[in-house]
């Protein structure tokens, strides 16, 4: 079987911001979600979630930004995926406590696409680990109106403390996202895993003394996780417990949904 045969109910397509051309996979019908993958890649568990927001009733927009879309990854894959993405991609600031990544200017495009082929009230987003915050700064494009950040590892902190408390984003785009909250009555969504060594509880606590109660925290017992290679982590994905309707994480993903469903107008 091919690393994409996960991804036949999807339509394929390449778009271009005019810097640069990625891969998007399409699939579902209604107001727009785009569902930006984890690090190392666009991987089975991931295209689960997309099915699953299809499902209910949204139009699923998967970009592929790094890694081999539909690969099952190894470790060894995924550590070498890591390497990449810290010391080679220039589309993304890995480091940065106060800007986002380059990256979030192809997003922000593609959200406007998605928005003028698909309606409702505007677009969802969720990013993931090494992307996880990419949907808060994508606020700056007026269509985002449904954010969710998942497990947001960006920017890396390894010790360093004044990066584990950092949400990687400009004052610009923080200004713009609480402008837009108080404005339009919207919020975002933040998940994690007590414990996660990419996602230190001080990250979550910028963002509750950033945004108030606009800002929904919701942080997971690790012991609700599924089994994974690595310490709980991916909660819409690897970690979630999808055979366990009644289950923390599982709720937390049927959570996600209705709130995109609301935002959106599905």
């Amino acid at each position: 079987m091919s690393d994409e045969a996960v991804l036949k109910d999807y339509r394929k397509f390449d778009f271009s911001d005019g810097r640069w051309t990625r891969p998007v996979y399409r699939r579902g019908t209604g107001p727009a979600v785009i569902v930006i993958h984890e690090m190392p890649n666009l991987h089975p568990l991931v295209v689960r979630f997309a099915d699953h927001v299809a499902e209910a009733g949204m139009t699923v927009f998967l970009p592929n930004l790094f890694g081999h879309p539909g690969r099952t990854p190894t470790p060894l894959y995924a550590m070498g995926q890591m390497f990449q993405g810290i010391c080679i991609r220039r589309e993304f600031s890995v480091w940065a406590t106060d800007r986002s990544s380059p990256i979030i200017d192809w997003c922000r495009a593609l959200a406007r696409k998605a928005h003028a082929e698909c309606g409702g009230k505007g677009v969802g987003a969720v990013g993931m680990c090494f992307t996880g915050n990419f949907a808060l700064a994508m606020m700056t494009e007026p269509s985002v109106v449904a954010p969710v950040l998942s497990q947001p590892s960006l920017p890396l902190g390894f010790g360093n403390k004044r990066r584990e408390a950092a949400i990687g984003v400009s004052p610009e785009e923080i200004s713009c996202a609480k402008r837009r909250f108080a404005d339009e009555n919207l919020s975002m969504i933040g998940l994690r895993f007590h414990e996660d060594p990419f996602v230190k509880p001080e990250r979550f606590e910028t963002y509750k003394k950033t945004f108030g109660d606009r800002f929904e925290a919701i942080e997971l017992d690790p012991k609700d996780a599924a089994p994974g290679p690595m310490a709980a982590h991916s909660v819409l994905t690897i970690n979630l417990r999808d055979d366990d309707p009644d289950g923390p994480t599982k709720k937390t993903e049927q959570r996600v949904i209705q709130f995109f469903k609301e935002r959106t107008g599905a």
